[in-house]
């Protein structure tokens, strides 16, 4: 059951209400669409989080619409599919919207005039370990060299992708080394995950010695480096305003639920609708929060929201009924 809490983040912002549990909000029945991010609230990325299935299939008996959305570099169909092998029942869900979807659809359709504008060739930085990031269907010519390429497409942060399919493993130096190139020669580059940190599998906590390695990060010193960059997943509204498209359902109708204040919450405040903020995911360790279920102190949270100038309507521990 919700309580209002006594802190207000900042400016203009709403008191936050403090929750011990999904049951009271969902069951008023008042948002018709839940958006719900998957690392750090559903799963760790190796198995789903105490309660979380169960908690889902009581949500869904509410008849909201669920939606997963997600900056994973990845289609949505692999986002499904391994929500599948984890245990959900995905037909819960209306969909799923990546910001690797987004990216594809985008490159695609050439509907939008910044992507229209963009050409055929690029520099693909993307994934070697992990498995390297598919362009089939796109009509993309993958090029080597920053003179040769009309923009920077950032799908991972492990590899420079070839014309022939085939990846080469490049360090953080060597990508940061090509992106100066492809800075100087106004390169726009479109990022495929904004990401700038995740949880760690079975721990949630932030992982420190790999934050460098995120997209986020790249794009990020890219656009320092005077590089334009459209970024395709949260914060930016674009997400959201695709879930509420597939979900048929207006803002004021609409929940977002995640672990991130600089993406989730903030990405709700931008796209104008209320949100959940689950604190034992990445921040877990900014708060101070030990076990899977701790409940973050009232001070914390809020001195960490005016941190990320991002306020969530309401705060709760964990995904849980």
């Amino acid at each position: 059951m919700a309580a209002p809490s006594s802190v207000k983040p900042g400016g203009d912002a709403q008191l936050f209400q403090v929750l011990h549990g999904l049951q009271h909000l969902a069951e008023t029945r008042r948002f018709k669409a839940w958006f719900l991010d998957q690392f750090g609230v559903l799963h760790d990325g190796k198995q789903p989080y105490p309660g979380a299935i169960a908690t889902l299939n009581k949500l869904a008996t509410t008849g909201a619409k669920m939606v997963i959305i997600s900056n994973s570099s990845r289609r949505a169909s692999v986002t499904m599919d391994k929500m599948k092998a984890l245990g959900f029942d995905t037909s819960l869900f209306a969909g799923a919207i990546t910001s690797g979807e987004l990216t594809y659809q985008h490159l695609q359709r050439r509907d939008d005039g910044w992507f229209a504008a963009l050409g055929k060739s690029c520099i693909h930085i993307t994934w070697s370990d992990r498995g390297a990031i598919s362009l089939e269907g796109l009509g993309l010519q993958v090029v080597d060299s920053a003179e040769e390429a009309e923009f920077v497409l950032a799908h991972g942060t492990e590899a420079l992708g070839s014309s022939s399919g085939a990846t080469s493993p490049a360090t953080l130096e060597e990508l940061e080394k090509m992106l100066e190139h492809c800075a100087a020669r106004k390169l726009p580059m479109v990022v495929a995950n904004p990401d700038f940190v995740t949880v760690e599998a079975r721990a949630l906590r932030v992982m420190p010695g790999r934050l460098k390695f995120h997209q986020g990060t790249l794009a990020a010193k890219y656009e320092k480096l005077g590089g334009e960059v459209k970024w395709m997943g949260k914060p930016d509204k674009i997400i959201y305003q695709s879930a509420m498209d597939m979900a048929g359902i207006c803002a004021s109708e609409s929940i977002a639920v995640g672990d991130s204040l600089h993406h989730d919450i903030r990405g709700a405040n931008a796209a104008g609708i209320q949100s959940v903020f689950v604190t034992g995911g990445i921040h877990a360790s900014e708060l101070g929060l030990g076990a899977f279920d701790d409940v973050a102190d009232l001070s914390s949270v809020k001195a960490l929201a005016s941190k990320y100038d991002a306020y969530p309507s309401y705060v709760l521990p964990a995904f849980a009924w």
